[in-house]
């Protein structure tokens, strides 16, 4: 095989619309444009609305990201909550909890951009939890098991 046998498969190819080309060709005359008018004549625009103000001019201006679109919590973190009872009744005392062994457990279904640990529940045995986040009654339920809160 040469590189002058190289062929395109057949039917890849299609011959471009040749119009204006007399009437034998089917595209003649008018070039397959109808009769008369704005469309037979020359382009329209895109966005064109025959001459009603057009939508993009109806619609008032939006610039930048003002004070709703930080209500809306485009820069705001998503935090998966989990208590400390949840963590008493899962985990063996002197275990290290870390994100990745909550998602192995089946305590959490993902990481997403931290873990926030609560102080919901009870612990009574001492656990050491490294978190993105803990609440004051988290760490002091914690640390009066005998535990450690690490920050990561």
């Amino acid at each position: 095989m040469h590189i002058g046998d190289l062929r395109p498969p057949p039917g890849a190819k299609k011959r471009r619309k040749r119009v204006g080309r007399g009437m034998s060709s089917g595209h003649g005359k008018t070039s397959g444009r109808g009769m008369k008018g704005q469309k037979a004549r020359g382009q329209v625009r895109p966005g064109f609305e025959g001459g009603q103000t057009p939508l993009y001019r109806r619609l008032r201006k939006r610039r930048g990201m003002g004070k709703s679109a930080r209500n809306l919590g485009v820069f705001s973190r998503e935090y998966v909550e989990v208590n400390v009872g949840r963590l008493d009744e899962r985990f063996a005392a002197g275990t290290v909890v870390t994100p990745d062994l909550l998602q192995e457990q089946r305590v959490i279904r993902k990481v997403g951009d931290g873990v926030r640990i609560l102080g919901e529940g009870e612990v009574t045995k001492a656990l050491t939890v490294r978190a993105h986040h803990f609440s004051a009654a988290a760490r002091a339920k914690i640390e009066a098991a005998g535990g450690t809160a690490e920050v990561i």
